[in-house]
């Protein structure tokens, strides 16, 4: 049965939302004055989803069932209607007649209105035309609707109101509510994967006095009790490796994170991150776990190896390819930045190719701009992106014998970064040195450049053992398992700027 406001008189369709709402208002006062006011309700007696009658059917026909849901449509024929009930699992149709329910129930059941909240009692059955549904013998008005629905449009259409109120949202497009139950079984397979791993889940602090482990401008506070300022944070990673150091070897995070940067569809200021470090290994390791992790959730949240993002389809079955950065710089721009010597000559190239950079900008960070502007877009298969340049990995070991390179990989997937990961430095005295030049590239007007964390150099200082680390983008994520064009169709309460 379509899903239509079919028993709304033509004339209301051109009065406004306020007078609309006075007309249920006023229904709704009538039934307080009758002793049958809905809001004194505190329960129902719902005993099964219409999804599982659907499924069940040939079991539970002529079965009795009471489902509670929303009434979204009407077919009436006088004194027998025929309604549509949507729960969270799904929609059923119901019949209800006055020789069932009664004439003063079936009485009240007529003023009802679309976007109600009702309980069915009745059996199962199949209707001549073939539809499963339910055969009404009592019926309850649960929660008044005091507000109408979107009418007659099959949906809500405005983009900007959907994000505004996903309530209603996941009221009128039943498909957003599938992406993020699929979202909730993706984080859970994730717990359950990294679980009998055997590493531990453990939870970090939100509110920092310092924001590290990424390049990005925090969001700024004050705390009243003890007069300080704090700052949201930017990231999980320092204090998950202050546990590596107190010897926890496998732990991971997910949680939200707060960047003060712009909206798009990919980035959100408020987002989910999983963060997870594990002692004894390094980068090759976090691959291994990666290319493990991902394929894993296509097969068992998606159903298969392949996944197709936006008519794309996206083989996870196969090994996924493994490229330096100069390299891919190499393949894409036809630049080899083995033959860059110094800043001058990586300036001159930048010049050449229109590569535009900033003043406090060092080779390395060149060389990443190159990356950005040539190679990324190409990156649609499974692609991990080796050894980054020193200079924006300032938590990253070195590459032995090659010290303007560091162990680092970026993972991508249809020209996005998926997830970021470090052989971790752990050498204090190395940190410090780092810390210090993110120190001298914020004077010189880097905003995203990080400031050196006493408190972490002094855990270093106390060892942490050789340690592989990654983050994850978990929206980004959801957004390729879903095939959801953009991060606010993962997030149920995107980022908006306000009306007022």
């Amino acid at each position: 049965m379509a899903e239509e406001n079919v028993n709304v008189p033509q004339e209301e369709e051109v009065q406004d939302v306020n007078s609309l709402r006075q007309i249920r208002v006023e229904k709704l006062e009538a039934l307080q004055a009758e002793g049958k006011d809905p809001f004194v309700i505190t329960s129902a007696d719902q005993n099964i989803h219409t999804d599982e009658i659907v499924a069940r059917f040939e079991e539970l026909e002529n079965t009795d069932v009471c489902i509670c849901g929303r009434m979204m449509s009407r077919r009436d024929m006088g004194k027998a209607n025929f309604i549509d009930v949507r729960d969270r699992n799904g929609r059923i149709q119901c019949y209800v007649r006055i020789d069932d329910v009664g004439e003063d129930v079936f009485a009240d059941f007529k003023k009802w209105d679309i976007g109600d909240i009702i309980e069915v009692k009745g059996f199962v059955f199949r209707t001549r035309r073939g539809e499963i549904s339910v055969h009404a013998k009592g019926i309850r008005l649960l929660s008044k609707s005091l507000l109408p629905l979107p009418e007659k449009f099959h949906g809500l259409t405005d983009v900007d109101t959907r994000y505004r109120r996903r309530y209603l949202d996941l009221i009128m497009n039943p498909e957003v509510k599938d992406t993020f139950y699929k979202r909730s079984a993706i984080i859970s397979e994730i717990r359950k994967y990294l679980d009998a791993q055997g590493f531990i889940e453990v939870e970090t602090p939100i509110l920092v006095s310092n924001a590290g482990g990424a390049a990005a401008r925090p969001f700024l506070s004050h705390f009243n009790a003890l007069n300080e300022d704090v700052k949201l944070r930017i990231s999980l990673e320092l204090y998950l490796k202050r546990l590596i150091v107190g010897g926890m070897e496998k732990v991971y995070e997910i949680g939200r994170v707060f960047r003060n940067e712009g909206v798009d569809t990919r980035h959100n200021p408020e987002f989910t991150l999983m963060e997870l470090y594990q002692a004894y290994t390094d980068y090759h390791g976090m691959m291994d776990l990666t290319e493990n992790l991902y394929r894993h959730l296509a097969e068992t949240v998606v159903g298969s190896s392949k996944i197709v993002y936006n008519g794309i389809e996206m083989d996870l079955g196969k090994p996924f390819e493994r490229i330096t950065m100069v390299d891919a710089v190499r393949k894409y721009s036809g630049v080899d930045w083995n033959e860059i010597k110094t800043l001058e000559d990586a300036k001159k190239v930048a010049d050449e190719h229109h590569i535009e950079y900033e003043p406090h900008h060092g080779k390395g960070n060149i060389l990443n701009l190159f990356f950005e502007a040539y190679v990324e877009e190409h990156l649609i298969q499974p692609t991990f992106v080796m050894d980054h340049p020193i200079e924006i990995s300032p938590l990253t070991k070195k590459k032995p014998g090659n010290p303007e390179y560091v162990e680092r990989f970026e993972f991508f997937m249809n020209g996005w970064e998926m997830a970021n990961a470090y052989s971790e430095l752990n050498d204090p005295i190395d940190q410090r040195e780092r810390f210090r030049a993110q120190e001298i590239a914020l004077a010189k007007g880097d905003d995203e450049a990080e400031t050196t964390d006493e408190d972490f150099i002094m855990a270093l200082e106390y060892g942490m053992p050789p340690t592989g680390g990654i983050g994850y983008g978990i929206d980004r994520m959801v957004m390729l398992l879903t095939d959801s064009q953009a991060i606010r169709d993962v997030l149920l309460f995107p980022t908006m700027k306000s009306l007022d």
